[in-house]
């Protein structure tokens, strides 16, 4: 299932939602070299969150292959904006357009009931938690996590607390069969969020590569706290009324 959007208008403009997505394509682009080596392997080593070398529990010297020509050579304790810097980086063309539509799509709506500061620091401080959760599941390994994906996590944990009737419009692909359904917010992330817990429970322990689930159900857990800290209680009752305002056909656009 994939969502392509949903019934749920903004009051303004998302605009730190549009320079989290800057900022995570200039990366890609000017760090990364778009996926071409040796920038994509460099990257990642140097700038991505490596748990076992940022606790200290690897040997310096140990080395982990990233391509036929480059390793990961861990140093003694790795840098402390990690955790910071893994959140705008990206391993492939799918894995950074897949994580830039679902920020879009959720973002926009719970930047709407924060205001831009405090959304922007909501979204660093998710993605840390994110961190924090797999490497507490993991704190052993040598696997460089990057993605923007545990702190879209906390957005869309923050969307099923503010918005969780809001209907969300989906692709399901079976095969040669396509189709459109709409469900609710909470069924839609709900059953996401299921599907981490699932996915995580083989990965206790291993270090291997692979999605990083436990910093995806970290960041959705830390975005369900923390909205009730940073949503702005005057902002989220004007967006409520506009959706109602909307939803009874009393708003409308006139197209030329």
């Amino acid at each position: 299932m994939f969502p392509y959007r949903d019934d749920n208008p903004t009051l303004a403009t998302p605009a730190v939602t549009y320079l989290l997505i800057a900022l995570n394509v200039a990366a890609w682009v000017l760090v990364q070299g778009m996926g071409a080596e040796p920038y994509l392997s460099k990257s990642v080593c140097e700038l991505g969150l490596i748990p076992g070398e940022l606790l200290g529990r690897l040997p310096e010297g140990y080395s982990v292959p990233m391509s036929d020509t480059m390793a990961c050579v861990m140093d003694d304790r790795q840098d402390w904006f990690a955790p910071l810097t893994s959140m705008f980086l990206h391993g492939g063309w799918l894995h950074l357009i897949g994580n830039m539509w679902f920020l879009w799509l959720f973002g926009n709506n719970v930047e709407d009931s924060q205001g831009h500061g405090r959304y922007l620091v909501f979204y660093v401080l998710c993605g840390l938690a994110a961190a924090a959760a797999q490497t507490l599941v993991n704190p052993n390994s040598a696997i460089p996590m990057v993605g923007a994906s545990g702190a879209i996590s906390g957005v869309m944990g923050a969307y099923i607390v503010l918005y969780p009737r809001v209907r969300i419009h989906m692709l399901v692909i079976l095969g040669f069969f396509i189709t459109r359904i709409a469900v609710p917010a909470y069924v839609m992330l709900g059953y996401w969020f299921l599907l981490q817990i699932l996915g995580g429970l083989p990965t206790i322990a291993d270090e291997s590569g692979g999605v990083a689930f436990w910093a995806h159900a970290g960041g959705f857990i830390a975005g369900i706290i923390l909205i009730q800290i940073f949503k702005d209680p005057e902002l989220v009752a004007k967006h409520r009324a506009l959706a109602r305002t909307m939803e009874h056909g009393l708003v409308y656009r006139e197209r030329y």
